[in-house]
């Protein structure tokens, strides 16, 4: 298996008001962590649950 990207990024829609998320990825998997945590939890996705939680995002069903 590749080895994670060490390189953490900010999402895109970060802005600025605190609440951002951060990912790297590798091989085949996806790692996700809060920005304001960065040695808090990290969550980790597998190809198929990565993009079913990108389309999950996108369809709201994550929404307060």
């Amino acid at each position: 298996m590749k080895a994670l990207n060490s390189q953490w990024r900010t999402s895109s829609r970060s802005g600025g008001n605190g609440a951002c998320v951060e990912a790297r990825y590798g091989g085949h998997i996806t790692q996700v962590r809060d920005s304001k945590d960065r040695r808090g939890p990290v969550l980790m996705f597998g190809p198929d649950q990565w993009t079913g939680f990108i389309e999950g995002i996108k369809a709201g069903a994550f929404a307060g």
